[in-house]
């Protein structure tokens, strides 16, 4: 297994943790104790997918990225279903609310939350200060703001099919994706550092 895989897995591990934190404890609490997966992130070095998205120009690694956090949030996805509970319900109520916003609502929500983590991952590098990562993830929380990584805890913890999810988990990848290019697009020569 490849540092970058093992760096990649770690980091969904991370942020597959965190929203499970938030399901244990919902609202601003839960919101809160969900940074724990980007401040891991950004102090470990690990590779997620909406913290290289707006600096990684090659797509075949950035891909590489997702698939590993993709991996490691469904295995924290199973153990929410299968310790169930509170958590469990959460997860339900919020894919289902996810899969009645409609394709365009979504896109935009998720663009929303790559905007916000890729700027508190920028601010972090450049002050290595966790400030901005601490408000920067309960702020895309409490917008609404959809994580393509975090979301995949939620959906297989649901464990219901729906079609919705056809349309859904593509659009916030693309979502999350576009956000996060919106610094690099604003302030093109600080994205090079």
């Amino acid at each position: 297994m490849s540092n970058e895989t093992r760096l990649s897995l770690f980091a969904g591990l991370l942020i597959g943790l965190g929203a499970y934190g938030f399901l244990a404890l919902g609202g601003i609490p839960g919101a809160i104790i969900f940074a724990f997966g980007l401040v891991g992130v950004v102090l470990s070095g690990s590779l997620l997918y909406t913290g290289k998205a707006g600096v990684l120009t090659d797509m075949g690694a950035l891909a590489k990225i997702w698939l590993w956090n993709v991996v490691a949030c469904i295995a924290v996805g199973l153990l929410v279903y299968a310790i169930g509970g509170e958590p469990l319900e959460r997860a339900q109520s919020i894919v289902a609310g996810r899969f009645a916003q409609g394709p365009w609502r979504s896109f935009l929500r998720a663009v929303g939350c790559g905007i916000i983590i890729d700027i508190s991952v920028y601010l972090y590098r450049s002050s290595q200060s966790l400030i901005p990562v601490l408000f920067g993830v309960p702020l895309f929380i409490v917008c609404g703001f959809y994580h393509s990584i975090a979301d995949v805890v939620y959906l297989v913890a649901a464990f219901k099919w729906s079609p919705a999810i056809l349309w859904y988990y593509p659009v916030i990848v693309l979502g999350n994706y576009v956000g996060c290019n919106v610094r690099r697009v604003i302030l093109p020569k600080e994205s090079a550092s």
